[in-house]
């Protein structure tokens, strides 16, 4: 899994019977910047596009070869690698989302099978394509003796309400460390705010603060996803011009202030009584957003790791566990997250 974070591949390998290694591998900077700069319109962007794709593969290639060194095993005793892609466009109003990949090239350098193109078939049955990763949420989180939330909080956030019915609601929420780390990344030339120090040195902005919760994403009716489509320097830059001479880590407390509102507003609607609330993605890591999130819910807020999963493995075994779901020919979406017309088998298949 590489997302909207750009920071890098996050792999797992896993039999789904407990067993579990994990590996990333880092994006240098000049390959984050040309992923930044096809997220918006650029000169010669199909050529772009396509050498990013080689090396997005061979970055796959790099975390597969590591998962293999870890667990003792060879290519021939893999069932599949589930490849995401990396996300350049996401506009399913418009019948569109974008995932540069190659994995013909990823099948080619590895020898095994490789199951992508997750989303295209769920946004051609009417749906947003996204999120995708609450069908695994109630897979592996999922509680019949009460309701829970799985917040994802990468680059974007978004919720599953895992009900004790086992039905799910989930969309996107809003950002999640993409204005912080976009901030951080001015100010301080770091790719993110460690564990969110530098915004607890600043004070909210309350004026800012409200700026941003008026963004209209925000209370539009589910099913919704967004992406750096929306929430992107540009968005940002246009409701700061009033603040120009506010203090850059007032600035950030402001965003993390936005992050914590955003998701703790969506939770509070739609799952006023979740017994608690469980938090994967980067922003766990997150000290201070984690403690703005437990001042704004009145429940107990902790990361995915007190269900078993560490933070940092959820995503990439979500999509190990739809490439699994693929093989065997089973639904990977959920309409009532997605708005799609039906359950529908998700991905491509590029045999080793």
């Amino acid at each position: 899994m590489s997302g909207t974070s750009l920071d890098g591949v996050d792999g797992v390998l896993t039999a789904f019977d407990g067993s579990l290694h994990a590996a990333h591998v880092p994006f240098l900077d000049d390959f984050r910047r040309t992923l930044l700069a096809l997220q918006a319109p650029t000169d010669n962007e199909i050529h772009t596009e396509a050498l990013a794709a080689n090396e997005l593969a061979r970055h796959y290639a790099a975390c597969v070869d590591a998962l293999l060194d870890a667990a003792g095993l060879a290519a021939a005793d893999i069932a599949a690698i589930g490849a995401h892609g990396q996300t350049i466009r996401h506009l399913p109003d418009q019948g569109l989302t974008r995932q540069i990949n190659n994995p013909a090239l990823l099948a080619e350098l590895t020898g095994i099978a490789v199951v992508a193109d997750f989303r295209s078939r769920d946004i051609a049955a009417g749906g947003q394509g996204a999120p995708l990763v609450p069908a695994f949420h109630q897979s592996a989180f999922g509680s019949p003796a009460a309701m829970r939330v799985v917040a994802n909080i990468g680059g974007i956030a978004n919720i599953s309400v895992l009900r004790p019915d086992g039905t799910v609601l989930g969309y996107d929420t809003g950002p999640g460390n993409v204005l912080m780390d976009s901030w951080a990344n001015t100010h301080l030339g770091k790719a993110f705010d460690a564990n969110g120090n530098w915004a607890a040195s600043g004070s909210v902005i309350p004026a800012l603060l409200d700026a941003l919760l008026g963004e209209p994403y925000l209370s539009q009716a589910a099913p919704k996803s967004t992406g750096r489509d929306l929430f992107n320097r540009r968005w940002l830059e246009h409701r700061l011009q009033p603040f120009e001479r506010a203090a850059a880590a007032d600035v950030q407390a402001t965003l993390a202030a936005f992050t914590a509102r955003s998701l703790a507003d969506a939770i509070r609607r739609d799952a006023p009584q979740a017994e608690a609330v469980y938090v994967c993605g980067g922003g766990a890591l997150n000290g201070h957003l984690m403690a703005e999130l437990r001042a704004l819910l009145n429940k107990p807020v902790a990361d995915t790791g007190a269900l078993g999963v560490a933070p940092l493995h959820v995503e990439a075994l979500a999509f190990a566990w739809l490439a699994a779901r693929f093989l065997d020919r089973l639904p990977g979406n959920l309409p009532s997250v997605t708005g799609a017309k039906g359950p529908r088998v998700l991905g491509a298949l590029y045999p080793a």
